[in-house]
């Protein structure tokens, strides 16, 4: 197995905070999309103890580093699902959430997976954006805002220098309740961003799906894990086995604990590289 290294970004530490941020406006999920319940207080220390204690930081602030025909390709994780990435002279977010610290660079353009008040938030879309900032989205968030240039689970286009790739992201089996899920597929997107011959993969919310173990070719994946939105750390694991992406970072892992990620992907030549999102 590749030596599981852990390297620790510049993330906002903030314990304490949940996926629905009290902070995130409440106009962000419509009546049909079933909203991510605020834990409680103990429950939200329990979660930062969790994290904190699977992970051991040795390079505060590091980025993730691809190496690519056209440049570095480098990423850095900011908090829960919010994540930025410089390539190309081009600087682009993912799911900016004003619960982190988003005082990076602003963004030339903005990826939003979901409705969901921790994917979409107008506050940190406001944050990164400058004059001239494009964004891309799903149908469900382009319902609320306008500017949002719509991409389909499917759908691929040149955001140059970069290329995209709306990929599915939903849930098989959880939900608030009996008959309901809490992402439906074909609502929000996962991407596959490609540059300079390289491909990284952001998951969004997801369990694991079919369209996640299909993937080729990845190099870097950000995926997804925490209950009960979108799936436990060991069935990450064995998603990520199926499309053996060469680094994956876990990210959107709130309360997990990510030592449970090293025994299943244990030989399957995937290294492990844990950033501080929280």
């Amino acid at each position: 197995m590749k030596t599981v290294t852990r390297l620790a970004l510049g993330a906002a530490l903030l314990a304490g905070c949940s996926s629905e941020s009290s902070t995130a406006p409440s106009s962000s999920a419509s009546s049909s999309t079933p909203a991510k319940p605020t834990p409680s207080a103990s429950a939200r220390a329990s979660s930062s103890a969790v994290a904190s204690s699977s992970a051991a930081p040795k390079a505060p602030g590091a980025p993730e580093v691809v190496t690519t025909t056209a440049g570095d390709w480098k990423f850095h994780a900011v908090h829960h699902g919010t994540v930025w990435f410089e390539a190309g002279g081009k600087v682009v977010w993912v799911d900016p959430f004003s619960e982190g610290d988003l005082a990076g660079p602003k963004a030339d353009l903005i990826l939003l997976t979901d409705i969901h008040p921790d994917h979409y938030d107008p506050k940190g879309l406001a944050a990164v954006s400058k004059e001239g900032t494009r964004v891309v989205g799903p149908q469900v968030v382009a319902d609320k805002e306008p500017k949002v240039v719509v991409m389909k689970n499917g759908d691929k286009r040149d955001e140059a220098p970069f290329g995209l790739e709306a990929i599915p992201m939903y849930n098989v089996e959880r939900g608030p309740e009996k008959g309901k899920l809490f992402h439906d597929k074909g609502r929000g997107n996962g991407y596959v961003v490609t540059f300079g011959g390289k491909r990284a993969y952001f998951s969004g919310d997801t369990e694991c799906i079919d369209e996640m173990k299909a993937l080729k070719d990845v190099e870097v994946a950000f995926v997804c894990m925490n209950l009960p939105y979108t799936m436990t750390p060991p069935e990450a694991a064995a998603c990520v086995a199926a499309f053996k992406p060469k680094v994956l970072v876990p990210y959107h892992y709130r309360g997990q604990n990510l030592d449970e990620l090293d025994a299943p992907l244990q030989g399957s030549g995937v290294t492990i590289h844990r950033h501080a999102f929280y």
